[in-house]
């Protein structure tokens, strides 16, 4: 895949804002950039701790302040260019807000070599739901599913 130095301008801001976080005792080492139109449009950097946010990875905080700037839960036409390879919820939020492309500088490796190991969560995901560490329990299946067969019968719903 051919890359462009706006690729590398935008991979460098991604990188800069994982060590600005990091300087400034936000979160972890990682940085991400949205950009549409060749425009930067929401920059995000890990503020897990400085927020108390296990879901404010860079690229969550990213996608959330692209989608308040484009006013939808979608980022048609967008590139995320990241400072690491997506962890399995980043990677689960980048495909339900739909970009048309991810680049990345560290692998998970990289990461799992400065103690950010994810392969427990791709191990967890395969396992049946009665192996897994914490315990899933199912309460209410009934009661739950009226909600879902109200929303299959809504006409006035959006559809995502």
């Amino acid at each position: 895949m051919m890359m462009t130095k706006r690729d590398e301008f935008f991979m460098r801001r991604a990188i800069a804002l994982a060590q600005e976080g990091m300087n400034s005792n936000e979160g972890g080492p990682f940085g991400a950039v949205v950009v549409k139109d060749d425009k930067i449009i929401a920059e995000g950097n890990n503020a897990v701790t400085s927020t108390n946010d296990p879901t404010a990875h860079a690229e969550v905080v990213a996608i959330r302040n692209a989608c308040k700037e484009l006013n939808s839960f979608q980022l048609d036409d967008c590139i995320i260019y990241t400072s690491c390879e997506p962890c399995p919820m980043c990677l689960g939020a980048i495909y339900w807000a739909r970009p048309k492309k991810v680049f990345y500088a560290c692998d998970k490796k990289d990461a799992a070599e400065i103690d950010f190991d994810d392969q427990f969560i791709y191990t967890e995901l395969d396992l049946s739901i009665s192996e897994r560490s914490i315990p899933f329990v199912r309460l209410l299946k009934e009661e739950g599913k009226l909600v879902f067969n109200n929303w299959a019968k809504k006409v006035d719903k959006t559809e995502y």
